[in-house]
């Protein structure tokens, strides 16, 4: 679902939010566009169950855009996933507002380069994207995945900390790999347990 596109000007905010839902394509992993009509037409869920999927959307993004402009962030665009438990619950199933699911820019500048006609500074997963495809990658069949070196793995870590510490407003602490198959084994344990 996105909630910010391309209006007059590259990257202007529409008046209102737009929600255009997606669903997993029938052969492989990426998301479909699909229309709410073909949703409903299709049985996908039924007509109330979309209300409810909207007002939930629409209320995660109100609260994700709130918590981004206390962080000087604007929430441009994000995804939802949901789900529905047997006895017909609907829940939100995956993470929400992570660089991996949404789309941040910075709130200082903003403006500037809007007026500027310059591409914005976010935080998000789109720079390894980027880098993906500019390497000879997009993910189709038979493609090899390029080798990233320690360099620019250590880029990929220092944006995404990066947006960690301004979404959450606080440090980012770089555990202990001194010992990580141990930690692993000893969270799946623990996991397990309960």
């Amino acid at each position: 679902m996105w909630l910010w596109a391309i209006c007059v000007n590259l990257f202007d905010k529409f008046p209102i939010p737009i929600i255009t839902p997606t669903t997993k394509a029938d052969n492989g992993f990426h998301d479909e566009d699909i229309s709410r009509e073909a949703i409903l037409a299709k049985g996908i869920v039924s007509e109330e169950d979309y209300l409810v999927l909207e007002k939930y959307t629409r209320a995660l993004y109100q609260r994700g855009t709130e918590i981004a402009a206390s962080r000087g962030l604007i929430l441009v665009d994000t995804k939802y996933e949901f789900g529905k438990t047997k006895d017909g619950q609907i829940v939100l199933i995956d993470e929400i507002h992570t660089p991996d699911s949404s789309r941040y820019f910075y709130v200082e500048g903003y403006q500037d380069r809007q007026d500027q006609n310059e591409e914005q500074k976010q935080l998000s997963k789109e720079f390894v994207r980027r880098w993906l495809i500019e390497n000879g990658f997009q993910g189709k069949e038979g493609q090899q995945i390029p080798e990233m070196t320690d360099a620019y793995i250590e880029t990929v870590s220092e944006r995404y900390i990066e947006l960690f510490e301004n979404i959450l407003g606080e440090k980012f602490v770089k555990a202990d790999i001194s010992n990580i198959h141990e930690r692993i084994e000893h969270n799946v344990l623990n996991f397990l347990s309960k």
